[in-house]
C-alpha cells in the first residue's frame, strides 16, 4: 500500500473563487513519465477552479458527488455524479460548484507524448 500524502489547499486556483482541496492518490514517483497528477479534489460550496489551458498534457475529471458547471473551451454545461470530462492538450476548461454540498471529483493529468 502506498503512503498517505497530506492534502493541499490552493486558494483562487487558476483565478477561481475560494479554494480547492487536493488529496493526492499516489506519490509522484508512482506516476513516472505518464502522468503529472492524480488527485481526489474537493470544491466546497461557492468555490471554483478557474479557466486554464493545458499545454503538453490533458486532464480527465470524474465527478464523485455534488453538482457543478463545467466549462469546455467556450461551452458550459451542468455536471453530476458519474459524469466524466476530458480536456485535450491545447484546450481550456474550468469547474465550479453550484450545489449546496461539496463537489468531489477525481482529476488525472496525463502527459501528451
Amino acid at each position: 500500500m502506498l503512503p498517505k500524502i497530506p492534502s493541499k489547499i490552493i486558494e483562487n486556483a487558476n483565478g477561481g473563487k475560494g479554494h480547492i482541496i487536493l488529496q493526492p492518490v499516489t506519490i509522484p514517483d508512482a506516476l513516472k513519465e505518464k502522468c503529472r497528477l492524480y488527485v481526489k479534489a474537493t470544491l466546497e460550496k461557492g468555490c471554483s477552479m478557474g479557466v486554464h489551458q493545458h499545454k503538453g498534457d490533458g486532464e480527465i475529471y470524474y465527478i464523485l458527488s455534488g453538482h457543478g458547471l463545467y466549462t469546455d473551451n467556450d461551452t458550459t454545461y451542468e455536471v453530476k455524479p458519474g459524469d466524466a470530462m476530458f480536456c485535450q492538450n491545447g484546450n481550456r476548461h474550468a469547474l465550479e460548484n453550484i450545489g449546496d454540498e461539496d463537489l468531489v471529483f477525481m482529476g488525472l493529468v496525463i502527459y501528451d507524448n
